[in-house]
């Protein structure tokens, strides 16, 4: 059985072009691209190209483009490289981020407040969004660094970041968004979004596992994290990835070629799933902004009322009716362990682990959701017997 697949969220398969276009440069491009010989200088110049072709579609300038290992090195680059060196220039070393980031972001600020910088995390409400006027009053003359994700990986709900770069700047302070989720799947220039960084990666757009890039804008000086060369204007050392960062480009430029077809489709097919669990499942409660959301995201939980239900076998059951989705949150010692993000939600703990998000992509199909409908239907009703 042909498994259906609704977890793009976490991951995307590699789109047979992209594949094409990475062999090329890894049959053509073997050479190292610092160095100066004839292999060298093929390698660098599809290194550059593949920067380029980034540049074009986000609209930025190729020099702000830095090529990474993937969201996670990105988001880490962005807020230790940005709180060093505001604090070695200005002596800013405050940090204010959201209860709803990625863990990538939520256990870097933990770990540099370990370090000494002080730390303001930011609730959000019921629908994971959050109060302006609270920002506001949390960015003072000491904050070197606001971090705020584009679109959450769970629940779906887009955050309105050119409004918050206004507020975050006219105090001085910077602005990164983890835009991994929201570049590819929802119509991004740079230049108009206003955030100083920028985080995304390949694997969220059919592109290949282990790349991705912060993109820097001019002004912005960052402490680099990783010593060793001066790859990537000495932001981030060690030999870039040539067929990485061409398979990063080749995807981006492909899925933002079938942005507005895929958005729609993935729209309509998000509402039919929404409207069909809601119609199979009584207390079933939709997680995220209703109006501000991703498209392909449906984040669902069912209400505990109090007890406690098996959220491990919600999610093993779904596997077992062959519909791979996410609890959306690690798994742990065998255990789902609740979602900080439907915890700060206001959800229960046993609410937070009986929870499913399902993650559509650009092949969905509508059987598709109409199996994974009927599948989550039976397995929940199951769970409350």
């Amino acid at each position: 059985m042909t498994p259906i697949y609704l977890d793009h969220a976490a991951t995307t398969p590699l789109d047979p072009s992209v594949l094409e276009a990475m062999l090329v440069a890894m049959r053509a491009g073997y050479g190292n691209p610092s160095a100066v010989h004839g292999p060298g200088r093929a390698a660098r110049l599809a290194l550059e190209t593949a920067r380029e072709s980034i540049a074009a579609d986000l609209n930025v300038a190729p020099g702000e483009i830095c090529f990474t290992s993937g969201g996670t090195e990105s988001d880490n680059l962005a807020l230790r490289g940005a709180l060093d060196a505001r604090k070695a220039s200005d002596g800013r070393d405050h940090l204010v981020t959201v209860a709803t980031e990625h863990h990538a972001v939520l256990h870097t600020a933990e770990a540099l407040r370990a370090d000494g910088f002080p730390v303001t995390i930011l609730p959000v409400d019921r629908l994971g969004r959050l109060d302006l006027d609270e920002l506001r009053r949390a960015v003072t003359g000491r904050t070197a660094l606001v971090s705020i994700m584009h679109a959450n990986n769970e629940i779906g709900t887009v955050h309105p970041i050119p409004e918050i770069a206004r507020i975050i700047h006219e105090m001085g302070a910077w602005l990164h968004t983890d835009a991994v989720q929201s570049i590819g799947k929802l119509p991004v220039d740079v230049q108009s979004l206003g955030a100083d960084l920028v985080s995304f990666t390949a694997h969220k757009l059919h592109g290949p596992v282990g790349t991705g890039a912060l993109i820097v804008r001019s002004g912005v000086r960052l402490a680099p994290q990783q010593t060793g060369g001066a790859h990537e204007r000495s932001l981030r050392a060690g030999t870039e990835s040539v067929a990485g960062a061409v398979g990063l480009a080749a995807a981006l430029h492909l899925s933002l070629t079938t942005l507005p077809e895929t958005a729609e489709r993935l729209a309509r097919l998000s509402n039919k799933l929404r409207t069909e669990l809601l119609n199979r499942v009584p207390d079933l409660l939709v997680n995220g902004d209703p109006e501000a959301r991703l498209p392909g995201i449906v984040s669902v939980s069912l209400d505990a009322k109090g007890g406690d239900l098996d959220g491990e076998m919600l999610l093993m059951g779904l596997d077992l009716a062959g519909v791979a989705a996410s609890a959306g949150s690690a798994c742990a010692s065998g255990s789902v362990r609740p979602s900080h993000v439907l915890l700060a939600l206001g959800h229960d703990e046993p609410t937070a682990r009986a929870s499913i998000r399902f993650s559509l992509g650009r092949d969905t199909t509508e059987a598709e959701i109409d199996g994974a409908a009927l599948a989550f239907s039976r397995v929940a009703k199951r769970i409350r017997r």
